[in-house]
């Protein structure tokens, strides 16, 4: 008894970890969801580059504390300065400058469903830069999704029904992730993600400053106080560019990246939701159809079929449990 009751203890001990996990994953997704929605609020007072510019103020100095104080801020090697320069102008700078005055022109979902394509392209970039392998099923999938986010962009008649400077600012965005990626991986080999996370934010603030200088602190110095716009700025700092980033680096050391990447998929779906019930952007069927269609080829460029269905096999004859 007392054996089966250690192992009792063990499983639903493993069980709760795991449940954490999953957890920590769902939750920074919800941020990152969240964010083009706060966005969106933040647009009614301040301009794009405001927004980005303290969200990244806040971030860095909450990143920098919380580096402090759990140990993890690493010293850059003199080495490094160009490739964290590199890292820091694709994301944040052109990263921010595409999906903020992107989300200008089109709607919350549609931003979001165009930034959730970037898993799909990693793999071009990785096949390039890094020698990986590019197999079918990604092809396929960053075909079905380029259809699907057709179906989201165009009428009947094949024409744009969004802003075709705001889908092309959007895909700035997602190949300067890209960018970002591929010089983060060369990173990563020497640096611990709350070390890249804070000096990429703090680099970002100067790349900002003479954008913000030139065309917006104007602006700002003349606009009146806006408070539920400044504290969604707060909201983006510390809920999507910290907490979320936080969140998901413990969910990819515990599930690995295929394993977390595989919730980015749900971000469209939420966003969708949360801009249809805090915004009233309409949720159409079309759209409906164009986010299930990106899922799919997100899906299908994500999983590993033979292990997948593997699974569907052993499930089948263990009765469906």
């Amino acid at each position: 008894m007392g054996i089966l009751s250690y192992f009792c203890s063990s499983k639903i001990e493993m069980g709760q970890k795991k449940g954490v996990v999953y957890l920590a994953v769902v939750f920074a997704m919800i941020f990152w969801a969240f964010s083009f929605v706060w966005v969106k609020e933040v647009y009614v007072a301040y301009g794009p580059l405001t927004t980005v510019f303290f969200r990244l103020i806040i971030a860095s100095i909450l990143m920098l504390t919380y580096g402090l104080i759990i140990g993890k801020l690493v010293k850059v090697e003199k080495k490094d300065y160009r490739t964290f320069l590199l890292l820091a102008f694709f994301e944040p700078f052109l990263y921010f400058m595409g999906e903020s005055f992107g989300l200008k022109y089109v709607s919350s979902t549609m931003g979001a469903i165009i930034i959730a394509t970037i898993p799909l392209f990693s793999p071009l970039a990785a096949s390039k830069y890094h020698g990986e392998k590019l197999s079918l099923r990604n092809l396929i999938g960053i075909l079905l999704s380029f259809i699907g986010v057709g179906i989201v962009v165009f009428d009947d008649s094949v024409n744009f029904i969004t802003s075709p400077l705001g889908i092309g600012l959007e895909f700035l965005a997602v190949f300067s992730a890209i960018g970002y990626t591929v010089v983060l991986k060369n990173l990563s080999n020497n640096y611990n993600t709350t070390t890249i996370i804070t000096y990429q934010n703090c680099i970002g603030i100067f790349f900002f400053l003479p954008f913000w200088l030139i065309f917006e602190s104007k602006t700002l110095l003349t606009t009146a106080f806006n408070l539920p716009a400044f504290i969604a700025i707060v909201k983006l700092a510390v809920f999507a560019s910290c907490i979320a980033f936080i969140l998901y680096a413990y969910s990819v050391k515990k599930l690995g990246i295929n394993g977390a990447n595989i919730f980015i998929n749900i971000i469209p779906v939420l966003t969708a939701i949360f801009a249809w019930y805090i915004l009233g952007e309409p949720l159409t069927f079309r759209k409906m159809v164009g986010i299930a269609v990106v899922i799919a080829g997100l899906f299908i460029a994500q999983i590993r079929m033979k292990k997948f269905i593997a699974r569907l096999v052993s499930i089948q004859q263990n009765g469906g449990r």
